[in-house]
């Protein structure tokens, strides 16, 4: 999940859709801004692309949550 500066949600969207493991980006409402659903072959890929994001610019602060199967 993502919180970023007001008004770069579509920016920030068309960024994080070049990432070949994002799956999903999308807009929300409440707490953050946007969340983006993640998929790669293990956690640490994950690790890795989840500590890029906050690079992108005008992304204040991301949280994450990890889902094991």
């Amino acid at each position: 999940m993502i919180n970023c500066d007001l008004g770069a949600e579509e920016t920030i969207i068309e960024k994080l859709r070049e990432i070949e493991q994002v799956k999903e980006v999308f807009g929300t409402i409440g707490t953050h801004d946007l969340m983006v659903k993640l998929e790669a072959e293990n956690f640490e890929k994950i690790r890795e692309i989840a500590s890029n994001i906050p690079k992108i610019e005008k992304i204040r602060t991301i949280s994450t949550l990890i889902k094991k199967e």
